[in-house]
Formats: structure tokens, sequence, C-alpha cells
């Protein structure tokens, strides 16, 4: 118990204050088309697509993501039957000026799309230089603030998988919900997805508490907030909190706190599988977040690691669900537009089903899983299809 605790400590300590870099606020592109058709392509000519990665920056992360984005990007054209990818390759070093002229490097040079860049800031730079030509973006992203116009991101979105695991624990009878964030940008963020997503999902938000995001901010909130759940009735717990943040030393601190984790199920709204050590944590057992179709990404990884020799970046799938989603279309004649992008069938990628809606904004199929004895156990499959998905 002692041990979790301090690992739960000096995670939190390390990340105080820091935001993902994946939710950096940002403009939303201005200009451009809303809706309507893009470049059509000729499946019997190469398409060619820019991938915009965050290599050249001189930090060793950016160079090992950029790799790794690429390779998933190759592993993707080698899987496309009746299309061909001419794949060109642009470094931003990590700087939304450099990202803005490369996209314009890019069309300049024939780009038909631009995949990528990875941040928020970057891709809303790359989206406004692309928006007065027609050129869609498909970025790496999850902030939904630089969504819409000729822009769209692939990342997973909080407000997609607080809908997802909101309407699986009201239809379980877990339907008065209390949202516990962050007092901080990602938190709030987080907190306004559950909201809408309760709110969707036919359930009841009972109670919404905070906690500064620190240490002590975390260990003097979690009284009052098993308080809360008590006098509320809550039956779940809605969390924000991420495994690199505040989930270790939060979710120990409410079971020591007196939470009773057999009527009140804590609920994920970020990943708690990564990293694996995680699983281990006490606080987390019979938690439910959710994820990737487990078996698709599975494959994925274990034909990178033969390919590579190494396992792909977690975020590297994007970028071979953007190859796949460009294949689809070119091979079916539709144009890379917001027309072409947004078809309701949605497309098939390494992390399942996902589908781009006119917002910008995306949808994918997610797997529920609940932790149990220091495992991931899949309790409600990913949808294979968006037809009756829940969506």
């Amino acid at each position: 118990m002692l041990s979790a605790i301090r690992r739960a400590r000096k995670s939190l300590a390390q990340l105080v204050l820091v935001i993902p870099a994946l939710l950096l606020a940002a403009c939303v592109p201005a200009g451009g088309p809303a809706a309507g058709k893009g470049p059509r392509v000729d499946a019997s000519s190469p398409v060619v697509v820019a991938l915009l990665v965050p290599g050249g920056s001189g930090q060793a992360s950016d160079a090992i993501l950029a790799k790794s984005l690429e390779n998933a990007a190759r592993l993707a054209m080698a899987d496309l039957s009746g299309v061909t990818i001419d794949l060109r390759v642009y470094q931003t070093g990590g700087s939304p000026g450099q990202a803005q002229s490369m996209a314009v490097k890019a069309m300049d040079e024939g780009a038909s799309i631009i995949l990528g860049p990875v941040f928020a800031q970057e891709a809303n730079a790359g989206g406004v230089a692309a928006a007065g030509r027609g050129i869609s973006v498909l970025a790496f992203s999850n902030n939904t603030d630089i969504a819409g116009g000729n822009v769209f991101v692939l990342g997973p979105t909080f407000d997609n998988t607080a809908r997802r695991l909101a309407s699986y624990a009201v239809r379980g009878g877990k339907n008065r919900i209390m949202i516990v964030h962050d007092r901080n940008t990602a938190g709030e963020l987080g907190k306004s997805a559950i909201q809408k997503g309760v709110a969707a999902s036919g359930g009841t938000v009972v109670a919404v508490s905070s906690y500064e995001f620190s240490q002590n901010g975390v260990t003097g909130a979690t009284p009052g907030i098993v308080k809360t759940a008590r006098e509320t009735g809550a039956t779940a717990l809605f969390l924000t909190a991420d495994t690199a943040g505040a989930l270790p030393l939060l979710s120990q601190s409410l079971v020591d706190s007196g939470i009773d984790k057999t009527t009140t199920r804590f609920l994920g709204l970020t990943r708690w599988d990564i990293p694996s050590a995680t699983l281990s944590l006490p606080g987390v057992q019979g938690g439910w977040f959710a994820l990737p179709d487990p078996t698709l990404y599975a494959q994925f990884q274990g034909r990178y690691q033969a390919a590579y020799g190494e396992a792909p970046h977690p975020i590297a799938g994007l970028a071979y669900d953007g190859i796949a989603a460009i294949g689809a279309l070119a091979r079916s004649g539709k144009d890379l537009g917001p027309r072409g992008l947004t078809q309701g069938a949605g497309f098939v990628g390494v992390t399942g089903i996902f589908r781009l809606r006119a917002d910008g904004t995306n949808e994918r199929g997610l797997a529920i899983a609940e932790i149990r004895n220091n495992q991931v156990v899949v309790i409600d499959p990913a949808p294979r299809s968006f037809a009756g998905a829940g969506f």
C-alpha cells in the first residue's frame, strides 16, 4: 500500500500544471469551405499525400514519434489494394510557423490531402494555410478546438469517450453519476464532455467536484468528494484524471477516505492501461474505461514489431487510419474533401471503426474494459460497424 501511494505522489509531482500537448488551445482555422468537394483523385494514378511529422525539432521524442508515424503510414500503404499512395514526408520541427510553410510546400508539390501534423497549434497553422486551396487536413491532434472547415482531428476525443462510457454505465444501472475533475484546462474540458455524455445517455449528474492539481490538492479534496458521493447517492464517479497525472494518487485517496467501490463504480475518461504498471494500483481495481478495439490494435502492434523491430508509438495507429481512409475514398472514386471524408459508413483502421463528422471531430468504436486482478478485461466489445453502435 505504501508503495502504491509513493508511486502516485511521484507521478503527480512530476506533472503539476502540465497540460498534454495534444490539448493545447488553438484558434479554429478561418476561411475555406465548411463542407463540399475537395480534390477528386484518379485511382489509376498515385494519390499524393503529404505527411507532416514533428521531426527536426531537436527533441529525441519528436524524432521517435515522427518515424513511428511514417512507419505506420507505410504499413497502411502496403495493405491497400486498387490504389497507390505517393507519400511525401515533411518535417514541421514542432513549430507552427514551419508547419504552415511545409503545408504550403506540400500543396505546391501536388499534395491532394495533408495527413498530420500532431500538435494542435501546428495543425491549426497547417489548416489555415490549406483552407484557401480547398485541401483537407487530417490532424493527429485530439483537440476539438481546432476542428472545423477543412481540418479534421483523428485523435480520440473526450466527447466520444465520455458518451460511450456513460451510455454503457447508464445501461448497467450506474445512472447517478458524480463528476470528479482536475482543476485545470484538461479537467474542465473533460468535465464538459462528461456532462454532455451523461445527458445524451439518459443519466443524471448528481454532483460535480474538483481538486487543485497538486498532491495536497488531491489528498485534501478526497474526504469531501467521498462525503458528497454518499449524500447524493452516486452510483459512479466519473474521473477526468489520467495515469501520468492525478489518477494514481486520487484513486488510492478515495479508497482510503472510505469510498465503497462495490456500490460506487470508478469510470475513467482516459486510458487506464498505459503505462501497464497502472494496472497494479489498488485504487483502480474494478474501474471501467474505454479503449480502441484491443484485438485489432494487437494485430497492428504485432505486424509493426515484425516489420520494424520495435513497438509502435501509442499514437502511430492514427497515421495508419488516415491512410486507410484516404485509400478507401480514392479506390471508390470519391473526393478527398469534407463531403467524401464524412461518409456515414465511416472507415476501418487499426484502432477499429471511425468516422469523421462535419464539424471536424470524430466518432470511434470503442470497447469498454474493467481492471480485474491487475489485468484488462473487455466487458463490452467495440462495435464493428456504426449501424446500431449507439452513437
